[in-house]
């Protein structure tokens, strides 16, 4: 789409803050949307890098001009880290159903998007942010990074169920297969245990246990890396403090590279 030659100062100026961003990336660090939004928004043709159609893995540089509809992005917000404790009922799908976790975004005074999710079966540990960057290190599989759960079941546990838990196992799921890595294991009462896993597949833990004959009665996350809930109540939510945002940044930046497959 063209552009008019008074935006193009402004939207050069807040390109510049995007620099190595890819473009979807970009639109949602400027709050604008999410990065599945944007990758929409620019399939659907209206966005333009210096009047050019781009890709939404182009990389901004230094100097591009991004307009959405002709009009400039805006300022980057400034960047936010909350801790939430999402109760059990709430869903990490960000539609209009009553029970979604949409609503709660919404009603704040910022933009903020979840970092990663947790089933509407389970609570715990929930992270909120606007920093595109940090969702990404912090969702992609490859990095690895360490998420520590509570399990309660409803039989008493053996430890044949624990150690095939830790040592990996594969369970089907309609036509798709699953492997699961070994992962770390603690009994902590005859009827609950606490796992750490680097994976994320889709209720992992509820087929895990299903596989070894268990059924999840409770399931809460505690820790994601070193950050932990602490005794933040159910459904409330606060900012991060500078000491836990440091912890969970250098926490990143020791798994800057993905590990091998």
């Amino acid at each position: 789409m063209p552009s008019s030659p008074a935006s193009s100062d402004n939207s050069t100026d807040k390109a510049a803050a995007l620099i190595g961003l890819r473009l979807n990336q970009a639109l949602a660090q400027s709050g604008l949307c999410s990065r599945k939004a944007a990758a929409r928004l620019i399939s659907e043709q209206r966005v333009t890098v210096n009047g050019q159609q781009q890709p939404h893995h182009y990389q901004v540089k230094n100097g591009d001009m991004i307009l959405l509809d002709g009009k400039p992005l805006p300022e980057p917000a400034p960047l936010q880290y909350w801790l939430y404790h999402k109760p059990v009922g709430i869903d990490c799908n960000l539609n209009n159903k009553k029970d979604s976790l949409k609503h709660l975004l919404d009603s704040l005074p910022l933009r903020l998007f979840p970092l990663g999710r947790l089933d509407k079966d389970s609570c715990g540990l929930l992270l909120l942010s606007n920093d595109g960057a940090l969702t990404q290190q912090l969702m992609h599989p490859t990095f690895a990074h360490q998420k520590t759960y509570q399990v309660s079941v409803d039989k008493t546990l053996q430890d044949v169920m624990l150690q095939r838990l830790a040592q990996g196992l594969s369970y089907q799921v309609g036509p798709h297969q699953y492997q699961t890595l070994p992962c770390q294991v603690q009994r902590l009462t005859e009827h609950s245990f606490q796992i750490t896993l680097t994976q994320g597949l889709n209720r992992q833990i509820r087929y895990m246990c299903r596989e070894v004959g268990l059924k999840v009665q409770h399931l809460q996350r505690t820790h994601i890396n070193q950050l932990a809930l602490g005794d933040l109540a159910e459904g409330q939510l606060r900012q991060l403090t500078q000491a836990e945002l440091q912890l969970l940044k250098g926490s990143l930046q020791s798994r800057t590279k993905p590990r091998a497959p």
